[in-house]
């Protein structure tokens, strides 16, 4: 019953879902897209006026969907986020997506940590918070999937972003080991990892030069939100563990794999000449 379930069974299609940081961006991508194909979305944000413009585009789909206020590095509000989202939708939920997060630039001797708290709590903690208030519910109903909103800059380790690359890399390591562990309880994982999507991470983050990175984020991003989370969610359906979305993400992919340390030289002689 166990192989059965994995081969047939798609979680993107008619789900119960809860995606956190659906007010905007790539959070609301995967909110609307699920509601595309048939399913229930509990939209969670930390701004609840945008959580509701999301719910308000499901609802001109002819989908159901519900707005909750959730500040996701605050393990009480998630825990109560996942009771009430079971309440909301009248069905225990079979998807979360932890999108939820923030951006953090700047030199690590000069990212104070204050810094460090507010970026962990909500880019590492928040994804840690949504898969121990709802891994245990997905066992009870023997089955769910979880998608994790990483980074290239998991792997990528670019120079300035300390903080952030740490937090990331963290949330790819969570999904790379609940893959391993949920595997036999019928639970999928997916772990997004993109570079530069059109998002409001700059805007809502602390990070130096904001002019150029957003002008990077509407120029020079190789996908949208909205074909991200549609990627994602067809890997989830074919049990991959893996979102690398763009072609640079996956070039560095490769590069980091296949010959670390030559990498690790590159990057360091690039910062430098660079500065």
């Amino acid at each position: 019953m166990m192989r059965l379930f994995a081969k047939k069974t798609k979680p993107s299609q008619k789900a119960f879902a809860v995606v956190t940081g659906a007010g905007s961006g790539i959070g609301r991508s995967f909110a609307l897209e699920l509601a595309k194909r048939g399913g229930t979305v509990v939209c969670s944000d930390i701004n609840l006026d945008a959580a509701k413009e999301t719910v308000a585009q499901i609802e001109a789909l002819g989908a159901k969907a519900f707005a909750v206020k959730c500040d996701v590095g605050n393990a009480k509000q998630v825990e109560k986020l996942a009771e009430q989202a079971e309440q909301l939708m009248q069905h225990p939920t079979t998807l979360v997506i932890n999108n939820a997060g923030v951006g953090l630039g700047g030199k690590f001797d000069e990212t104070s940590l204050e810094d460090w708290k507010w970026v962990s709590d909500i880019n590492l903690w928040g994804v840690i918070h949504g898969c121990h208030y709802f891994v245990p519910k997905f066992k009870q109903l023997g089955r769910g999937a979880i998608i994790n909103v990483a980074s290239a800059a998991s792997y990528t380790a670019a120079p300035e972003m300390t903080a952030y690359n740490v937090t990331k890399a963290g949330v790819r390591a969570l999904s790379e080991t609940l893959s391993a562990e949920l595997r036999k309880h019928n639970i999928k994982v997916n772990v997004l990892c993109p570079t530069l999507v059109p998002t409001n991470i700059i805007k809502n983050g602390k990070v130096p030069h904001k002019g150029i990175l957003d002008y990077a984020l509407t120029n020079l991003a190789f996908t949208t939100s909205e074909k991200v989370a549609k990627l994602t969610l067809d890997r989830l359906d074919k049990n991959e563990l893996y979102t690398i979305p763009q072609i640079d993400a996956k070039l560095f992919w490769l590069m980091k794999r296949t010959a670390p340390n030559l990498y690790a030289k590159f990057l360091g002689t690039s910062y430098r000449f660079m500065k």
